[in-house]
């Protein structure tokens, strides 16, 4: 007869090869038709509420290895939290105002001058629904289970006439005002930019050394002195009323080539080689503070420019004389203000000189840089022109340079509520911990928000102004500029004029004819994400504000985390998130930044359709994620293949539990034999420690945890010896039975804690369980940790063992490399041990032979009486010998009793048992 028929051999439907890429669409329609989301939401809605607030991708372009790795992310917490008594709603959503989509339609061909700016935005409107509908299509396909029919979308009505109440809230509290303040201007965008939309890159400019002549010494310069200044923006020089110096600092009067100067003496020789002086002498000493008020005359016009004091003067570089131009940069803009001087800003919104820089009007301003340094050098001030590069801020989206240019802009004053930010920063929870530096250093240095952008495609300032150009924002107007949104969209604003946009019957002192106009400036972007926390935790019932945690890329501290915070803090005092996590970058294998140039750019739609979105999945629990992480086809390959023995591992213990009822079938703990028990210890121990990492956001130590139980503790372990049990014996015999509750417990715990990470491979698995009765695992609770007895004391023991068969094994290998042995059936071994090792093995119930995989197992005596051919290492002392005897046909076994039963000459007693008494209608 075939013996192979009376083995129990596997038997599973569940695929070896996961086929990802068409199986996982399958698995997605499923559960769309199932409706999983509400489902799983119906199931823990009397459940505490835990509220991941999504921070909005914009709606522009596919998404990308960061979009990829934010989302997945974000998916492995909602669906923990689900399975670990939390009610876990993910609310996605999208930010979809600004210059991207601007721009992207002018490239389209869109004619912006020639239609209304309520069509324009119109046009808007659609492209962002459209770029909406794509990115949700390839977030669905990474998995990520969310409420994707009702997201949040910045340019809905309820969404934004929330915002305007985040606006009027701000108003009413006296932190927005409008005022004429340098600001970030992109000349590319022609717009104000705010912190968050700058981006620094390397640019090459002229550095000149200027002279001012004092006109008035005050008693303390001569007239005939220069006082030298430096910048790399000749283009400002048009702009400067002054000069600021150090009240702190000592200055010296210089002659050179017989002329007196005026510098900084720290600087002194740094100054000598940058102009070229090889001989100086030093005139007088002043201390800056000396200096205030002394008046010299601009280089090239007839005006004067005033020396005064700054704080802000420092003597990294430069002359420790500062060229002041209140127009265009902050700190003189503030040092002007002190001293009652005009805010002077000779540059139109597209960079181009103006009328009051008389000489060099029309020029783009970094065209004008040649001719002002040309004039300088006309009119004997210029001393030094190099060039150099630096540093430089650029517009973020054109990649272009900005200027610092003063216009007249609305502000959110942060300095008004700057300690509640901060206190607000130190209580919450960071993740990474250096987060909250981080941000409360950003916090404490930021100056005013700039909120107004001169642009068409966003959420309107909602201002209007009196026949006296007084601003008008009231808690009528702002109630009733919310309530048009809220019913026609924000589009209405560029449909009305400003009287049809108030209150009827509305009347205000400074418009006695009853003429009104309104703000064309729009909001900021991150005014629009910031307020999403009023606009989607507080306006959906089913969020909650706070939210409990906040999760994106770590360039949203001057983004969306700063901005929300901002907002938050001044409507309700408190910031909008209890816990903020965020991650680095996507790099490429090498740890570069992805560009098209380089063409070292992964894309997770390719990945996906090549291995699928759970190997997406499995690398990002796989990476230290709060750091940037490297991704490639060889380090996602190697990730496939850990993926492999997982899937392998889930398709094994299926495969041995299909006879398996768990309610008939299934051994109490304390009935099981001891290594069953110890195997039960080292799952226990798994899901204790898989589920303080999932609260703890540890997925690299879940990845490697899980990959090691199953190749470690089941692959190279339990389930290697446990086919001679499984296949074996009898179907009912008692070892057999111990072994698949093991098997069983191992399954549905593994199931559950790899689906929030390998979300649809562990629905496939689930649907092959017999027992489980929900129709999905996500529709189930995390498995808890149980209190066993004597567990300490069972892994200690069996620890030990797995010490001793660590040098068995070893000892078989070096036996199989000396030919010695061919498999380790064949083989006998012989150990020779101390009396803990002995005790130890005494102690152990089970069979031997079975646990170490071999035909014959004694101990043979003491380890310091081992023979010389024994291989001696740490806790034993081996011998290796071919086992005596034939080979079973059944089990392979090497015995000297195969043939003791006559009906079965080829077979072991054992086998010839079992044959017998359960497979006679074979014979």
């Amino acid at each position: 007869m075939d013996y192979k028929d009376t083995l129990l051999m596997p038997k599973t439907e569940f695929p070896m090869r996961g086929n990802l890429p068409k199986r996982e669409p399958e698995m997605q329609q499923k559960w769309g038709e199932m409706d999983i989301y509400r489902l799983v939401q119906e199931r823990t809605k009397d459940r505490p509420m835990f509220v991941l607030h999504d921070g909005p991708p914009y709606a522009n372009g596919d998404i990308h290895m960061g979009h990829a790795l934010n989302k997945i992310l974000k998916d492995f917490i909602v669906r923990y939290k689900s399975m670990s008594g939390y009610n876990a709603p993910y609310v996605p959503g999208w930010d979809t105002h600004g210059l991207p989509i601007e721009q992207a339609l002018t490239n389209k061909g869109v004619k912006r001058k020639e239609m209304s700016v309520a069509e324009f935005r119109t046009l808007c409107e659609k492209y962002a629904y459209e770029q909406i509908d794509s990115q949700r299509t390839q977030f669905k396909s990474l998995g990520v289970r969310g409420d994707w029919d009702n997201p949040y979308i910045t340019l809905k009505p309820a969404y934004e006439a929330q915002q305007i109440k985040v606006f009027g809230e701000m108003a009413k509290k006296g932190y927005i005002y409008k005022g004429l303040k340098p600001v970030y201007w992109s000349p590319s965008s022609e717009s104000a930019l705010a912190e968050a939309e700058i981006e620094y890159k390397d640019k090459k400019s002229p550095s000149i050394y200027v002279g001012f002549n004092v006109k008035d010494g005050k008693g303390i310069l001569d007239t005939d002195v220069q006082i030298i200044i430096w910048t790399t923006t000749p283009w400002t020089i048009p702009a400067n009323l002054g000069i600021c110096v150090h009240p702190e600092l000592t200055y010296v009067v210089v002659e050179a080539k017989g002329q007196k100067y005026l510098v900084a003496e720290e600087l002194l020789e740094s100054v000598k080689n940058e102009i070229g002086w090889e001989e100086t002498s030093v005139l007088k000493t002043i201390k800056g503070i000396e200096l205030d008020q002394v008046v010299t005359t601009h280089p090239i016009y007839n005006r004067d420019s005033l020396v005064m004091l700054g704080d802000h003067v420092t003597i990294e570089a430069g002359t420790g004389c500062v060229h002041t131009a209140p127009g265009h940069g902050e700190d003189d803009f503030y040092v002007g203000q002190k001293y009652g001087l005009d805010v002077l800003c000779p540059v139109d919104g597209k960079g181009v000189m103006t009328d009051e820089a008389e000489g060099f009007t029309g020029l783009f301003y970094d065209k004008a840089n040649k001719a002002i340094t040309e004039k300088l050098e006309e009119v004997g001030a210029l001393l030094s022109l190099t060039f150099i590069t630096h540093s430089y801020p650029h517009d973020w989206r054109t990649k272009k340079p900005v200027i610092y240019r003063a216009t007249a802009q609305w502000f959110a004053s942060i300095k008004d509520f700057r300690d509640d930010l901060l206190q607000a920063v130190k209580e919450t929870k960071w993740v990474p911990a250096w987060g909250e530096t981080r941000l409360f250093n950003m916090v404490r240095d930021r100056g005013d928000w700039c909120i107004s952008r001169q642009r068409a495609w966003g959420v309107p300032i909602p201002v209007f102004y009196a026949e006296n150009g007084e601003p008008i924002i009231t808690d009528e107007t702002i109630e009733h500029v919310s309530g048009l949104f809220r019913e026609h969209g924000s589009n209405i604003w560029f449909e009305r004029e400003a009287k049809e946009l108030l209150p009827e019957g509305f009347t205000h002192e400074g418009s006695p004819n009853g003429e009104f106009t309104k703000e064309t400036d729009i909001m900021d972007v991150w005014f629009d994400s910031g307020s999403s926390h009023q606009a989607v935790l507080e306006e959906r019932d089913d969020l909650q504000r706070p939210a409990d945690l906040y999760l994106e890329g770590s360039d949203q501290y001057r983004g969306w985390f700063n901005s929300s915070l901002s907002t938050g803090v001044a409507v309700t005092g408190k910031a909008p998130y209890k816990g903020v996590l965020s991650h680095g970058f996507a790099l490429d294998g090498e740890g570069r930044k992805m560009s098209k140039s380089i063409g070292n750019v992964v894309v997770p739609s390719k990945v996906m359709k090549q291995l699928g979105a759970d190997i997406l999945r499995l690398w990002v629990a796989s990476v230290d994620y709060q750091a940037d992480v490297r991704v490639s086809d060889a380090i996602l390959k190697q990730v496939a293949e850990v993926y492999r023995k997982i899937r392998n591992t889930f398709r094994f213990l299926l495969g041995n539990l299909a006879d398996f009822n768990p309610d008939t079938h299934a051994v109490a703990y304390e009935n099981l034999r001891e290594v069953d028990q110890f195997m039960l210890v080292k799952l226990n121990n798994l899901v204790q420690q898989v589920r303080d990492h999932y609260e703890n956001y540890e997925y690299a130590t879940i990845y490697h945890a899980v990959n090691n139980f199953c190749t470690l503790d089941l692959s190279a372990f339990y389930l290697d010896f446990a086919k001679d049990v499984l296949y074996i014996e009898a179907k009912d015999q008692s070892d057999r039975r111990a072994i698949q509750t093991v098997l069983y417990e191992s399954l549905l715990s593994l199931t559950k804690l790899v689906s929030p990470i390998l979300s649809h491979t562990a629905d496939e698995v689930w649907e092959f369980i017999p027992s489980a009765q929900e129709k999905s695992v996500q529709l189930t609770d995390f498995p808890v940790a149980q209190d066993f007895p004597n567990s300490q004391e069972l892994l200690a023991k069996w620890s030990k063992f797995m010490d001793l068969r660590d040098d068995v094994l070893k000892a078989l290998e070096e036996a199989r490399n000396e030919k010695v042995i061919g498999k380790s059936l064949a083989a006998k071994v012989e150990v020779y041990v101390n009396a803990d090792t002995k005790n130890l093995l005494d102690s152990i119930h089970e069979n031997l032979q079975q646990l170490f995989i071999v035909s014959e197992f004694e101990v043979a005596g003491d380890y310091d009486k081992a023979p010389e051919k024994a291989i001696k290492l740490e806790y034993a002392a081996i011998m290796i010998s071919k086992a005596e005897g034939e080979t079973c046909e059944r089990c392979w076994t090497v015995t000297p009793h195969v043939g003791e039963k006559e009906s079965h000459p080829t077979l072991c007693p054992r086998c010839a048992e079992v044959v017998t008494e359960h497979y006679n209608h074979l014979v």
